[in-house]
């Protein structure tokens, strides 16, 4: 028989090389950049500027608390205020807009007024403060939201100057300033520890919708530390039952937690990362007064019937 000549379509068999060796691998798809980051990183943030920045933030409350009570009230005023401006530039996202000028006004007044007449100081200037607000805008004429604005400024006082008043109350109490430090070391507990323990041991979401990053095990954290540093600060400090420290402990890490998923859900509805960008490592001024606000009249009211 003929040999099949080379144009009868025949094809020549591949070589052991060019042979496969199974089926092929599907394609994997590209990591996304903020996988990898995240994997590069649990921490989510720039550790040394957020630990320096920390530290100088401790380093000026213990100072304003150590001689006189007019410096601290002065430091708080301004860090309502930072947030505050930070808030009128978050709600401008949503044609939301804050009048900052009787806002300023009415803080200075909420944070005198409760140190200097107490509660009822403190009621007294928040509804003057709303008052104003209110009026302001209804005199600015401008636009078409002068309901909604006036109720995002009722929203930033209730939030920011008349919560932070509790702190005003606090330190207007016998040994204020020791109450004072307390509550900023529970805040500063809860937080760290949460934090800690997430990081390491995060597994379980706490609130996925709202804070994907927040875990069980972080509000384990949370409770452990500001249980221990409660216990210390009553025993050493208020020199009261060191069962009252428990109490303060478990109610800041369970108090500070809602504050940071309060403002968790105001940034994913304003779809933001941060509020601010004031403090380098943390984000804004309001990332580091969240807790801190919604944990103030908790911890004064505990401190005014047991110490």
């Amino acid at each position: 028989m003929p040999r099949p000549s080379k144009a009868s379509g025949r094809k020549p068999k591949p070589s052991r090389k060019q042979r496969p060796l199974g089926p092929p691998r599907p394609a994997q798809p590209p990591v996304p950049a903020e996988a990898a980051a995240e994997r590069a990183s649990r921490a989510g943030r720039n550790l040394p500027a957020a630990i320096a920045v920390g530290l100088l933030l401790l380093a000026a409350v213990a100072a304003s608390l150590y001689w006189r009570p007019e410096p601290f009230l002065g430091l708080e005023v301004i860090l309502m205020w930072a947030g505050l401006w930070e808030l009128r530039q978050a709600f401008a996202r949503r044609e939301l807009k804050l009048p900052l000028t009787p806002l300023f006004a009415g803080t200075v007044g909420i944070i005198a007024s409760a140190y200097y007449s107490g509660p009822e100081g403190l009621l007294v200037a928040f509804v003057l403060t709303v008052g104003a607000c209110v009026v302001w805008r209804a005199l600015d004429g401008s636009g078409t939201t002068a309901v909604r604005d006036a109720a995002a400024a009722v929203f930033g006082t209730a939030y920011i100057p008349f919560l932070g008043g509790f702190v005003a109350l606090m330190l207007a109490q016998p040994d204020g300033e020791l109450r004072v430090a307390l509550f900023v070391l529970l805040a500063v507990a809860s937080d760290t520890g949460g934090y800690i323990a997430g990081v390491l041991l995060g597994r379980h979401p706490l609130a996925p919708t709202v804070s994907p990053k927040k875990s069980w095990e972080g509000l384990m954290g949370s409770l452990v530390l500001a249980s221990g540093v409660g216990v210390l600060g009553a025993v050493y400090l208020l020199h009261v039952d060191p069962l009252v420290g428990v109490v303060l402990g478990v109610l800041t890490a369970v108090t500070a937690t809602i504050g940071d998923l309060a403002e968790s859900l105001l940034k994913r509805d304003l779809e933001l990362k941060d509020i601010g960008s004031l403090l380098p490592g943390h984000g804004g001024v309001m990332d580091r007064l969240d807790s801190l606000l919604m944990t103030a009249p908790f911890v004064y009211l505990v401190l005014s019937v047991v110490a």
